[in-house]
């Protein structure tokens, strides 16, 4: 369990989060939000007359007789969506050497994500999730609404250690009917010992019922490990303890292109189910990699 936050120091916290945020939202994010996450669909705007060039499929043929001159009905894309966040709190996440752990960036990513739906007039919903869904907060609108999900993501103690992302998405696809943008924000670390995914089955469910976008974040720590002799070590999800010699060079270098096999295989997993995602590092600027996968889409 985490230990419990002064009120305090979290209101301080989610000020400080919210005051950079928002400001990146309005200033940055909000236009390549807005042009990289399209509406639900077309909804009726207007009938008019017919102009060359119109698709005849459109026409509205009761205006048409009524005022015996062609007319077409006129669409417009329907803005506002639904964003669910699905949030990765298995206590892998509380993991950072450079300054924070990956939680805490997880964090500052969905407030962004946030503010640039609530620019946009966007319903946004919270799912927190360890080996299994511990809180959904249902899609609603609303600056506080927002600052909640925020206060949740920087407080909520969850029950269970694990991660099991597959669970979470077939939440997802079970909790909401309607399509919804929902941003998958882990470590992606739920594989198997060969590194394979054990979410394939659920994220081929939820790719063909939402727009689904993986953010997977990552601590530099997590790919190399430095040589610095015997470490006493620690799966803080398993609690499996274990010591390692980190001087020998062979053992590194098979952690090395296990995790780099990990990500290839994540990697091959989106490309083939068509998700569009993002990796970014705790010692990196997530601005950069945000509005790049932005512009990606």
């Amino acid at each position: 369990m985490m230990e419990s936050k002064n009120p305090n120091d979290l209101l301080k916290k989610v000020r400080k989060i919210e005051i950079r945020t928002r400001a990146l939202s309005h200033q940055i994010f909000a236009g390549e939000y807005h042009s990289a996450f399209k509406g639900r669909g077309m909804t009726f705007s207007e009938v008019r007359e017919y102009q060359y060039g119109d698709d005849v499929r459109n026409m509205d043929w009761n205006v048409t007789a009524r005022l015996r001159s062609p007319y077409v009905k006129v669409f417009e894309e329907e803005r506002e969506m639904t964003v669910v966040l699905l949030i990765d709190i298995s206590r892998s996440g509380l993991f950072g050497t450079a300054g924070q752990n990956k939680r805490d960036m997880i964090a500052e990513i969905a407030a962004v994500l946030s503010f640039s739906a609530l620019i946009n007039n966007d319903k946004v919903g919270a799912m927190f999730f360890s080996d299994r869904v511990e809180k959904f907060i249902p899609p609603k609108k609303g600056r506080s609404h927002l600052l909640h999900i925020i206060r949740e993501i920087l407080e909520f103690q969850p029950e269970h250690n694990g991660t099991d992302i597959g669970e979470a998405l077939r939440y997802l696809t079970n909790a909401l009917k309607k399509r919804c943008t929902a941003f998958l924000l882990s470590d992606m670390l739920d594989v198997d010992a060969n590194g394979a995914p054990l979410y394939e089955d659920a994220l081929k469910v939820a790719v063909n019922r939402h727009d689904l976008s993986v953010i997977a974040v990552h601590d530099p720590r997590e790919r190399t490990l430095p040589d610095i002799g015997f470490v006493h070590v620690k799966d803080s999800e398993t609690m499996k303890a274990a010591w390692v010699n980190t001087s020998d060079r062979k053992m590194r270098n098979e952690y090395e292109k296990w995790f780099a096999g990990a990500t290839a295989e994540a990697s091959r997993l989106f490309l083939k189910y068509k998700v569009d995602s993002v990796d970014i590092s705790t010692d990196s600027d997530y601005v950069k990699g945000l509005m790049a996968f932005f512009k990606k889409r």
